[in-house]
């Protein structure tokens, strides 16, 4: 049991990371209008959250630029036609996959970019380059995370090692990524204490970022803030790949922080989120993310389910058991 003063007071090291842009525009490519992103902008500083998260930094040898929205890319030029002069009260992020950026060339110095924190994207056994990557982005002045993801298919020992190499890294956080929406709060509380273990021993932060195959992705957040986890990944109305994330509106709903504001969220939903799922775009948690995330599978064959209008879910459920 967590003790009652973690769940009735708050934590001033908590940050509250809005992965909207990021996670959201795995369902849409990315084409968000700019009226969005500006409304997105404005309701995150006026709920009180912490960070930002603008979208990816995608090569462009890698992806067609004509296939997606800006927001894969993540153009320091198009960040400051979008948003404007920068307010203080948020700081602005990006998310860059070992692999897939070009990093060395489109990450530019923090003093000549809007952006203030870089999100590197790894597995276990890609380590190595994410460090590569931590550290250029140091050495360009910016706060670093390291997402670890798919997790649940990781050896323990395997993860102890590469929480050791990143503890020795100049990463600021780590995070706990359940990438496939399989893991329950109980499996969360010995991951965090995992991570809590190196991030003590190195001075470093722990995050999470939760997906809701099972609908999980709340309580997820929720037991890892009972562990001492402080940065918080949420989007709005749960936007996100498959069955989306942790809401934004139930984190602030939760977090006892009078610096957040659940008010300015409710109208964002009401007025953008809303109209966005009424427009076909598809998120969200249905059995066909169950099923993946209890076999501890990629959504990937639930997200062309999903796309591919079906409703034979028993068909499903025997095609993905084959595959297990």
């Amino acid at each position: 049991m967590k003790e009652l003063s973690k769940l009735l007071g708050y934590r001033k090291e908590i940050k509250v990371v809005d992965a909207t842009l990021r996670d959201g525009g795995l369902v849409n490519d990315f084409f968000f209008d700019d009226d969005f992103v500006k409304h997105l902008y404005a309701t995150n500083i006026k709920a009180g959250v912490d960070i930002m998260e603008v979208g990816y930094k995608a090569s462009k040898e890698m992806f067609d630029v004509q296939k997606f929205g800006k927001w894969k890319f993540s153009n320091d030029e198009d960040i400051r036609k979008v948003i404007g002069d920068k307010n203080p009260a948020i700081k602005l992020a990006v998310m860059a996959d070992v692999g897939r950026t070009n990093y060395k060339h489109d990450i530019h110095d923090r003093k000549n970019s809007p952006l203030d924190i870089i999100r590197v994207a790894t597995y276990v056994n890609t380590i190595p380059a994410a460090i590569d990557m931590i550290e250029d982005a140091k050495k360009k002045g910016y706060e670093v995370t390291c997402n670890i993801m798919a997790i649940s298919n990781a050896q323990e020992g395997d993860m102890k090692v590469a929480l050791e190499m990143l503890g020795q890294s100049p990463v600021d956080a780590i995070y706990i990524v359940d990438s496939f929406g399989s893991l329950y709060p109980e499996q969360v509380q010995r991951i965090a204490d995992l991570y809590m273990e190196y991030a003590t021993k190195y001075n470093k932060q722990v995050g999470i970022h939760a997906h809701n195959n099972q609908q999980l992705a709340f309580a997820n957040s929720i037991e890892a803030i009972g562990d001492g986890v402080n940065w918080v990944d949420a989007t709005y109305a749960g936007m996100g790949r498959g069955a989306g994330n942790c809401s934004m509106e139930n984190l602030l709903g939760f977090l006892r922080n009078p610096k957040y504001n659940l008010f300015p969220v409710i109208q964002f939903i009401e007025k953008y989120m809303i109209p966005l799922k009424a427009s076909g775009t598809t998120w969200g948690y249905d059995l066909q993310y169950l099923m993946t995330g209890i076999l501890n599978q990629h959504p990937r064959t639930a997200i062309a389910f999903t796309k591919e209008n079906r409703k034979d879910y028993v068909e499903f459920y025997k095609e993905i058991v084959a595959q297990d």
